[in-house]
């Protein structure tokens, strides 16, 4: 039998280079920190992971996708807060000129480096006399903006940014997406996709990348009601916690710590199972997979509750996933930018009677001032309540151009009138997932040794070859039958690895150390009787099954999730 075993970064990323997952980016010119490519297994292994991902949001959950620009303009990322606040902090060696990020020359000094400002974080550092590793001093801690900047078009051109997440997409469409998804709420969208991040010291392999692959989901959901049809279903199944009230860990039902104020609401209890049985389903250790919620001082401004899926790998527990309540924060950054309304209507059962701020324009300014297409500037202010209004202005269209009109263009008055509902700014539920953190984690999770030689114990779900197939010998009729073998089970969309070179124990063996979970290999007795060799790349037992059946047992088995 494998014996699981704790492997070091460097370790795996020596295996992972050796055989094709994944390769130092620009090696030949002296690579470059924090950027890395997937070679061969790599990006099969990515694809699949990204794949099972999208099962489970697109088929399972109902959400839609889509694939957004990687550049947007400067506008966008104001709206977002990245232009103003997307920054770490930073120190400089005086001496060599090597920067690193203050928070984390701080771990082991304070219980959350994180949550502490400019000024407390240069108080820390040198009341504790934190040097350059080549001893020389820091200079002071400085904000270090994290974005690409680029220029959109030749000359002056327009401002824009390489995305550092894929959210924005999304938000930016919510419009389309809305009215895609037949104007109702609940509803999700998912991107996979590239982001980018100017890392200061990227020093941790493939955790730490400057540019990244992202999975993400976002749920508009009705801000008065954050249930969840399906929770019933997984409120009795249980998680490893870890509370943000006393930080100790404790293993409890979904339900439960929903009932007892713990998670925020049902809906991203809900989502925090679905994050759980998605990793768990792709190779994620459950004994070593913990949600830590967020501490107040970490928490967002604008986040309700978060939680972090962290897996325990050689670099310590590490974030993997992010699953946050955002609220309103995101719409309503883009509505007060774009002036666009990014709202949802939400229909009353029967009709009410309400009360609003309505605003009423003044005919005897508008008029004036804007002739002909006063009338239809005077529809689209009736239709407004105060909630419109930011900084005294209301904005209206006029021929298709946003124009900000002040107070001497309105009143704002009490009205009662009846409705058939409200619009409503929705909250989003967001559960954005690393691709390349949660690759790297299944990979050192994998890890075990069997007599002296490495076996990747990947899920065959995942796995980037699913079947090696080998003749015993490359004679006597053996290796056709094993080329046409190889040939139908391709053809029904199974990854093979043919190998007629080398003893059949190495070339066993080169198949467990990439993760291959099954093993064909055919013999003399194949010739006579029709049936092959199957053997498990986890417990090396060898099972005789006909030569017709195997695309069938294999499908079967990749269906079910099984090894043998």
């Amino acid at each position: 039998m494998n014996q699981m075993k704790e492997v070091s970064s460097g370790e795996m990323l020596s295996l992972c280079k050796r055989r094709g997952f994944i390769y130092p980016a620009y090696e030949i010119y002296g690579g470059i920190a924090g950027l890395y490519d997937y070679g061969p297994l790599g990006t099969a292994l990515k694809g699949n992971i990204a794949d099972l991902w999208r099962r489970t949001y697109v088929l399972q959950e109902g959400f839609v996708e889509i694939d957004g620009d990687t550049i947007g303009p400067e506008a966008v990322f104001k709206a977002s807060g990245h232009v103003d606040n997307f920054a770490d902090l930073s120190v400089t060696c005086k001496a060599c000129g090597e920067s690193f990020r203050a928070d984390h020359l701080a771990k082991g000094l304070h219980p959350n480096p994180d949550s502490l400002s400019i000024e407390e974080l240069q108080g820390l550092l040198r009341a504790n006399g934190v040097r350059c590793p080549c001893g020389g001093e820091f200079a002071d801690v400085e904000e270090f903006n994290l974005m690409f900047k680029t220029k959109i078009g030749p000359g002056a051109g327009r401002t824009g940014y390489l995305r550092p997440e894929t959210a924005q997409s999304i938000f930016v469409n919510y419009i389309n997406l809305y009215r895609h998804c037949r104007e109702r709420l609940p509803f999700g969208c998912i991107q996979v996709g590239r982001g980018y991040r100017n890392e200061i010291s990227p020093r941790q392999g493939v955790i730490r990348l400057r540019e990244f692959n992202m999975m993400e989901a976002e749920l508009f959901v009705d801000p008065e009601d954050k249930s969840w049809p399906r929770y019933g279903r997984i409120k009795d199944r249980k998680v490893r916690l870890v509370p943000n009230t006393d930080g100790v860990e404790v293993e409890m039902g979904i339900g439960e710590a929903v009932d007892r104020g713990i998670i925020g609401n049902e809906t991203l209890a809900y989502f925090i199972w679905v994050t759980y049985d998605f990793l768990t389903a792709v190779g994620i250790d459950p004994a070593r997979l913990r949600f830590r919620q967020h501490l107040k001082a970490e928490m967002a401004h604008y986040a309700s509750d978060c939680w972090d899926a962290e897996a325990l790998i050689s670099f310590g527990w590490t974030e993997i996933v992010g699953i946050a309540d955002r609220g309103c924060w995101d719409l309503s950054q883009h509505m007060r930018f774009s002036k666009a309304d990014l709202t949802a209507f939400k229909r009353f059962d029967e009709p009410k009677e309400v009360e609003r701020d309505a605003i009423r324009p003044k005919f005897g300014a508008i008029g004036p001032r804007f002739k002909g297409a006063a009338g239809d500037i005077k529809r689209q202010m009736e239709a407004m309540d105060a909630s419109a209004i930011h900084d005294g202005l209301v904005t209206v269209i006029v021929d298709g151009t946003p124009v900000d009109l002040d107070a001497d263009h309105y009143d704002v008055v009490r009205v009662r009138e009846k409705v058939n509902g409200v619009r409503v700014v929705p909250h989003v539920i967001e559960p954005s997932h690393g691709l390349d953190r949660i690759l790297y984690s299944c990979l050192e999770h994998a890890y075990a040794e069997r007599d002296g030689y490495v076996t990747l114990r990947l899920r065959p779900a995942v796995a980037p070859i699913k079947v090696g197939v080998f003749p015993l010998m490359a004679k006597d009729g053996m290796e056709e039958v094993a080329k046409a073998l190889d040939l139908a089970l391709r053809e029904e969309g199974i990854a093979t690895y043919y190998d007629d070179s080398g003893s059949i124990g190495r070339r066993y063996a080169r198949m467990d150390e990439v993760g291959t979970p099954w093993c064909v290999t055919v013999d003399y007795d194949t010739l006579e009787k029709g049936d092959v060799t199957i053997r498990d790349r986890d417990t090396a037992e060898q099972a005789r099954v006909p030569a017709d059946d195997v695309v069938a047992w294999v499908k079967d088995r990749l269906k079910h999730g099984l090894v043998c």
